[in-house]
């Protein structure tokens, strides 16, 4: 594999060379304290230099709009965007890692024609899965369709909905049979946000954020042509949106938590001093603690390396997936505790909050608050350890458990 990605210098420098001519410098300086409608602007230009530079949905078939970059291309665009600090295009992450693969995985010809072109020239999507009574537990959901014709009648309520202010469309599950067993009667549509009926409150985070959202359905109506698969079986067309999310993307997180995370930890402990005034990077204690972060975060690269290998071989994610996002998740929540402890009081001033859709900003108080997102969203920690369990290991499914 290192052999395969060597032979690949002239690809990386290419991206390098492109990064290097539109990354805006101080970009996140400029961002501190915008507001969510400067935040979602930035990103939209963001978007676009991406779209211009071939960039923006590298993943995708060249004949569907997108890069039509193999794997391992893909591995070093994301690695020189983290080597550049370039910002991350998290404003369309779910249309691009969660829409956009689970339409060409289970869309029609028709399906494709309509919402991919728009997908790549920018449109935003929100993800309606999470409800109040359903998180960990998705196949609870009780948001409810009922067929109408041609059209579903859908009453509910989702929460969690990252960006649904700015959404265009949101991929929804609902339930249409509710005699059948949970993951039985469930089904994916794809509702557009400008329908009547739909109603959005912004929640406002510790952080200071509010890109979360509850989302209130009273009888919107969704065309059957916009359903994706066949009625009552969304749960399986669910499972392709879910292993997108966990992905090779991921690769691009990684290498920030490497160079945006470890890397500006270990600088600021180096100026860092204790209550006595003495250097912190004498302590023994803090060494180890860093050394620690430091062989941890080796081991998230190395099960990278591994699973690029295997999806190479295999052609598709397997359970390692489930693996690097625990690992990865668990990693950047305990090292963004070990920096807000060591900063101390002096790191918690408040201050404006700073929209970011990420962790990396630097202030460790915030990307401490905001890591608790990741041990949740894409599935808890605990979620993925019982994937674990019973995929990769091979354990018994909890008794009672549907």
């Amino acid at each position: 594999m290192i052999d395969e990605l060597k032979a690949l210098d002239g690809f990386r420098d290419d991206v390098r060379s492109w990064c290097e001519q539109h990354v805006p410098p101080g970009w996140r300086e400029a961002q501190a304290g915008a507001d969510h409608r400067q935040f979602a602007e930035f990103h939209r230009w963001w978007g676009a230099e991406l779209r211009d530079g071939g960039y923006f949905a590298p993943h995708w078939p060249t004949e569907l709009g997108g890069g039509g970059f193999d794997l391992l291309q893909q591995v070093i665009l994301f690695e020189e965007l983290a080597r550049a600090d370039a910002p991350r295009n998290s404003l369309y992450q779910v249309a691009l890692y969660n829409a956009g693969p689970t339409i060409i995985h289970a869309g029609t010809d028709e399906q494709k024609a309509k919402f991919l072109p728009d997908i790549v020239q920018g449109a935003v999507w929100c993800q309606g899965f999470s409800e109040p009574n359903a998180g960990s537990d998705l196949a609870s959901i009780e948001t409810r369709a009922v067929r109408d014709g041609d059209e579903y009648v859908v009453t509910g309520q989702k929460v969690w909905t990252s960006m649904a202010l700015e959404a265009d469309w949101c991929i929804l599950l609902v339930r249409t049979d509710p005699t059948a067993p949970k993951r039985k009667g469930i089904t994916y549509l794809v509702m557009d946000m400008r329908s009547q009926g739909i109603e959005i409150r912004p929640i406002k985070q510790s952080n200071g954020q509010s890109e979360f959202c509850e989302t209130f359905l009273d009888e919107v109506r969704v065309p059957v042509a916009y359903r994706l698969g066949a009625e009552n079986d969304g749960w399986g067309v669910t499972n392709s949106t879910l292993a997108s999310e966990r992905g090779v993307v991921i690769v691009e997180l990684a290498e920030r938590l490497r160079r945006n995370g470890l890397g500006a930890f270990i600088d600021a402990v180096r100026t860092w001093t204790d209550e006595a005034g003495r250097p912190m990077s004498s302590d023994a204690g803090v060494r180890d603690l860093v050394a620690r972060r430091h062989a941890e975060t080796a081991v998230l690269r190395q099960l990278l390396l591994t699973m690029v290998t295997n999806i190479v071989r295999r052609g598709g994610v397997g359970n390692e997936a489930s693996i690097v996002k625990l690992v990865y998740s668990e990693l950047l929540q305990g090292l963004m505790n070990d920096a807000t402890s060591l900063q101390g009081l002096s790191g918690q001033i408040e201050r404006p909050p700073v929209m970011s859709a990420g962790w990396e900003t630097g202030d460790w108080m915030y990307d401490y608050l905001n890591s608790f997102a990741w041990t949740i969203g894409g599935g808890t920690s605990e979620i993925m350890r019982n994937i674990i369990g019973e995929r990769a290991l091979g354990l018994p499914r909890e008794p009672g458990v549907a």
